[in-house]
């Protein structure tokens, strides 16, 4: 059973430190712009591979810096992620995050992690996160493949025009419920 307990984050409002400059670090990177692209990360890593570099020269509001990690790194961060394949360190970045209380994503080590990364679809204002429990990253891909070609582009118009209604209606909150609710049935059973 998944237990997980889904969040959307305001990215761009906290402080992320991504630790790792490799194929994994550019990954967990544009996964993180894809959906927030104003995210404030910092990135920390002794090396960075090409790709890692020409990512961080498109978006210059990520800073980094090419060093060994410090414990100092996680002070004043909110989220961790460490994308390296140094174990030792994952482990030391893992106490260290415990001990203050932030929240760590370690790549393939769900053992270590405290959230996961799961698939994400995006259709405008629509967001969708899916999650296999750290089981299988490549089922989570897989469906948001599938709900991306199969949501429609329109989708986002039918969400501003619900929004206008609810905005629109009077009454207590249980009033506006019901008449939403009505609504967005008719939609559903609309598709039988």
């Amino acid at each position: 059973m998944n237990t997980l307990f889904p969040i959307f984050i305001k990215a761009n409002e906290i402080k992320i430190l991504l630790v790792g400059g490799g194929e994994i670090a550019e990954e967990k990177l544009r996964f993180l712009l894809k959906s927030s692209p104003q995210a404030k990360v910092k990135l920390i890593a002794k090396e960075l591979n090409d790709d890692v570099r020409f990512l961080l020269s498109q978006h210059e509001h990520i800073s980094f810096e090419v060093r060994a990690f410090r414990d100092t790194d996680l002070n004043e961060k909110h989220l961790v992620i460490a994308a390296t394949n140094n174990a030792e360190l994952n482990d030391h970045i893992k106490y260290l995050a415990n001990a203050k209380h932030i929240l760590l994503n370690v790549a393939d080590k769900s053992a270590l992690c405290d959230f996961y990364l799961g698939g994400i679809v995006t259709k405008g204002d629509l967001k969708l996160a899916i999650s296999t429990n750290g089981k299988s990253p490549v089922m989570a891909k897989r469906l948001r493949q599938f709900f991306e070609a199969e949501l429609p582009e329109s989708l986002d118009e039918v969400i501003g025009e619900l929004q206008a209604l609810r905005l629109k209606l009077n009454g207590g909150f249980d009033r506006k419920l019901t008449t939403l609710n009505e609504l967005t049935k008719e939609l559903v059973n609309g598709n039988n």
